[in-house]
């Protein structure tokens, strides 16, 4: 799906954007702090589309989510490719 907006960052280290179907899509840093070991996640937020159906949301370890960036690189590779 092509961006049709893009934010600024978020002083929360996120930021998010639009899709052409109007899922809001949003990126943080969600960082927990028991006092045995810190946790960090970053936390993937899909919205609602503009018929108000619900989104969906992840919150994934940095290694996860540096594997979701390779994989959405790659197929936006080949989607370019036709």
């Amino acid at each position: 799906m092509a961006i049709t907006e893009h934010e600024r960052p978020l002083q929360s280290g996120g930021g998010s954007l639009v899709t052409t179907c109007g899922r809001r899509m949003s990126v943080r840093c969600l960082r927990l702090a028991p006092a045995d070991r810190p946790i960090g996640r970053v936390t993937l937020d899909v919205g609602r589309d503009r018929g108000g159906e619900p989104g969906v949301w992840a919150a994934l370890t940095a290694d996860e989510a540096r594997e979701l960036a390779r994989l959405l690189l790659q197929h936006a590779d080949l989607a370019e490719q036709g």
